[in-house]
């Protein structure tokens, strides 16, 4: 009976160690608590993806967008050769998707070379095979001589011996447009044609590429059967088609003028398949 009435006997037998394990009760889960703390607060690696530096906290709340002016009559800045490249190139050449020419592959530009400068650039501004004219951008927003440097850069990449050429020279100021309020007679009215010129540019530049062949499904221009069924569907709807994109299509064609520009394009594909 003693053993058993041992076995069952409290490990405390005094009132110092009653207070020593009531503190000990205390201490040690506070103690716990303030080194979890700790290694939770210093553990968090500082280096790319970190959330606690600076430079990640100001690029998470920086603005998405940004608002540019421009002076209409300031010279014009022309970006560099690679800038474009990089740009509006790279999508093709860096990869020699639909047979365009790689960038730094010599063996893909030989039988190009011996066009010349003048050659190659009469290319990429006409378009050929599949790259569109310009490369599909717009002369507001790629000028011809920031093509070139494009070109210059992508043809040395690859054992060209180009030169760059020279920057053209600043235009003149443009006369400031008149006032709303100014007789009629002073403001000159915009030509009759200019909304077909606009959509024939327009088509030359972007639209071509597909709907002069067909390509992709897309209905080829002056093709009655083509278009007949999409006719029926409206005008309004021709061009939120051509806005919002379809199929293959990216929206706008990929242009990047304005969308009224773009509506002429398909008013001219149109009145040319009806």
């Amino acid at each position: 009976m003693s053993d058993v009435h041992k076995e069952h006997e409290s490990p405390i037998k005094t009132p110092k160690q009653l207070i020593a394990v009531v503190i000990a009760a205390f201490l040690v889960p506070i103690v716990v608590i303030i080194l979890l703390v700790s290694f939770v607060g210093h553990g968090a690696p500082e280096g790319a993806g970190s959330t606690a530096t600076v430079e990640a906290t100001n690029d998470r709340i920086k603005p998405v967008a940004s608002l540019e002016l421009r002076d209409a009559n300031a010279p014009r800045v022309y970006k560099s050769g690679e800038e474009i490249y990089k740009n509006v190139c790279a999508a093709c050449h860096a990869t020699g998707a639909a047979g365009a020419p790689k960038f730094g592959t010599p063996g893909d530009w030989t039988a190009r070379l011996g066009q010349g400068f003048d050659g190659l650039l009469k290319s990429v501004l006409n378009g050929k095979g599949a790259m569109p004219p310009r490369a599909g951008t717009s002369p507001d927003d790629v000028a011809d001589h920031e093509l070139a440097l494009a070109m210059v850069h992508l043809v040395n990449s690859a054992g060209g011996k180009l030169q760059e050429p020279a920057a053209p020279a600043p235009a003149a100021p443009t006369a400031a447009a008149p006032a709303a309020d100014a007789p009629a007679q002073t403001q000159a009215a915009a030509p009759a044609g200019a909304s077909a010129e606009t959509g024939k540019r327009v088509y030359d530049q972007v639209c071509a590429a597909c709907h002069a062949a067909g390509v992709a499904g897309a209905p080829k221009v002056g093709d009655k059967a083509a278009w007949a069924p999409r006719l029926q569907q409206g005008m309004d709807a021709l061009h939120a088609s051509a806005i919002k994109g379809k199929g293959v299509m990216p929206p706008k064609g990929g242009y990047a003028g304005a969308d009224a520009d773009v509506m002429a394009a398909v008013d001219y594909m149109v009145n040319a398949s009806k």
